[in-house]
């Protein structure tokens, strides 16, 4: 896999699995093998959100840290980012948004999940644990969590590790995954970022081996 395939910078290595989702293409059998298990169970899995190229990831993060966009606490509430130094924004952000170039929505082998028959009508989807815990989503959320594995899906955020917040919806191929991961190091990051506009570069630039292993590498296992 290329760097700019890594970092979400190239598109080569996907397929659309919808008109407007797009997956590795080494994973789009097993999705298409979950898909069809869901909805043999009564389910319409449906993709909220798959491949996400580094722009549209470093638009979220410039967002953020800007203030254009709130920071949720570990609670789902916006933050007080008023009296926030640099590095206390970069560690709330990580907790729910990837830096750019290292997000595992760049491979193409992870995506957000719901039942789109179990979302009520007028209902806009959260993707909130709320909602897989004991709201519209739990039944399906339940199912996912007994089945996923048979076809080669893993939870990278099912507990929560002191980095990336619990994300019941967030599945992951786990071959391909492992793969990936593997390859990516900071320094790759740090290529990345060359001649981005990053909000709060320099701090990120500072604190990147600990971030890096508390956000990036620091995952559940299944």
């Amino acid at each position: 896999m290329t760097y700019q395939e890594l970092t979400g910078l190239s598109s080569q290595h996907l397929s659309f699995v919808t008109p407007y989702r797009q997956l590795h293409h080494d994973c789009v059998s097993s999705f298409k093998s979950l898909e069809k298990a869901a909805q043999d169970a009564g389910f319409a899995l449906t993709i909220a959100s798959s491949f996400r190229d580094f722009e549209r990831q470093l638009m979220i993060w410039n967002n953020k840290f800007n203030g254009i966009r709130p920071i949720s606490g570990n609670d789902g509430q916006p933050l007080d980012t008023s009296h926030m130094s640099d590095i206390e924004k970069v560690h709330a952000i990580m907790r729910w948004s990837a830096l750019p170039g290292s997000s595992r929505h760049h491979w193409g082998t992870d995506l957000d999940v719901y039942a789109e028959n179990t979302l009520p009508e007028g209902v806009n989807l959260q993707l909130e644990p709320w909602e897989y815990n004991t709201g519209h989503q739990t039944q399906f959320s339940e199912w996912l969590q007994e089945n996923a594995s048979q076809h080669g899906f893993f939870f990278p955020y099912n507990a929560d590790r002191k980095g990336v917040a619990v994300e019941p919806w967030h599945i992951s191929h786990k071959e391909k995954g492992a793969e990936l991961m593997a390859m990516l190091t900071p320094d790759i990051l740090l290529q990345a970022w060359k001649g981005v506009d990053l909000a709060g570069k320099g701090t990120i630039i500072k604190h990147i081996d600990t971030l890096f292993v508390r956000y990036v590498t620091n995952i559940s296992k299944d």
